[in-house]
């Protein structure tokens, strides 16, 4: 319980806090979507610049790490797709779509500060190089699967021209890429720029949990409830498991094994509701997913977290 109220709550708080303010007309969603455009096109890209940039490389991307949550994630994809086609017997575009709401967790926004809470600011290295492959490995592996099953008949150098673009348009996938610029070449920040940054990172996650809740607010619990429930069982559950399995046989270190499996048990990003709108598939699941997920991964986070105690 002490879990609950020190951990979980203060970040649900400040999410509630936003849909409320939304819901009750006390702040815009114009205002919401300023915020939300902050929060991800500038100052998480510097809280990741910063904490990418410093990052001991060597010691923080372990390999087993990213094998770990990147392989259950890949599952959980195919479990998905798999799953709406079987299951659901939905169209296989509309699959694909279901299948990203199980593979793109929500690392930044929820993950980030769940896991700050949890165990510190300094233990998260193993957060940050799961989220430094979190948008090129979800969206490249999104993109090129929809890509194929619209059987648009693409050359291979087209298609990976549009997973490039879609990657590159992405302020998260450039601020990681700054990140490492600066760490490998070894470049000095002057000290005024990365105070700079430091004070627009400190409202990165604040910002970005309150306009996550006045986004919430948009997404109503509708459509295709078995679907859903299997995302979120997939995302809040098997996911984690898959880890949790993969991490111990891999004897992986206590603070990466904790990240990677805190890390696996976030609600779908809404990232996933952009994907499956971009593609125009499985909108209504897509976006209930992600509002039903988060609110349930207040209890499943929690039994994750004492799970990992």
């Amino acid at each position: 319980m002490q879990t609950l109220l020190d951990v979980i709550l203060p970040v649900f708080l400040v999410i509630g806090f936003g849909y409320v303010a939304v819901w009750r007309g006390l702040f815009p969603m114009a205002g919401i979507d300023g915020v939300l455009r902050f929060a991800q096109n500038f100052a998480v890209p510097c809280l990741l610049f910063q904490a990418i940039a410093k990052i001991d490389i060597a010691a923080s991307f372990d390999p087993r790490l990213l094998i770990s949550f990147y392989t259950g994630a890949a599952a959980c994809f195919a479990l998905g797709i798999f799953g709406a086609r079987l299951l659901f017997k939905r169209d296989w575009e509309d699959c694909v779509a279901i299948g990203f709401c199980c593979l793109f967790s929500n690392t930044v926004l929820l993950g980030l500060p769940i896991s700050e809470r949890a165990y510190g600011p300094d233990a998260l290295t193993g957060n940050f190089a799961i989220i430094a492959f979190h948008s090129p490995f979800c969206y490249g592996l999104g993109i090129t699967v929809m890509e194929i099953v619209r059987g648009r008949g693409q050359s291979g150098v087209a298609l990976l021209r549009s997973v490039t673009r879609a990657m590159f348009r992405n302020a998260l996938v450039l601020g990681i890429l700054a990140g490492f610029t600066v760490n490998l070449t070894g470049v000095a920040l002057p000290g005024v720029v990365d105070d700079a940054l430091s004070l627009i990172a400190r409202a990165a996650l604040p910002a970005a949990l309150f306009a996550l809740g006045g986004v919430l607010i948009q997404y109503k619990p509708e459509g295709d409830m078995k679907a859903i429930t299997m995302v979120c069982a997939l995302s809040l559950l098997v996911h984690p498991a898959i880890v949790w399995g993969m991490g111990s046989a891999l004897t992986l270190d206590r603070d990466l094994f904790r990240a990677a499996v805190l890390t696996s048990a976030m609600a779908p990003g809404f990232n996933a509701y952009i994907f499956a709108n971009m593609y125009g598939r499985a909108r209504r699941v897509a976006a209930s997913a992600v509002l039903i997920a988060t609110a349930s991964s207040i209890f499943s986070v929690w039994f994750w977290l004492e799970a990992l105690a």
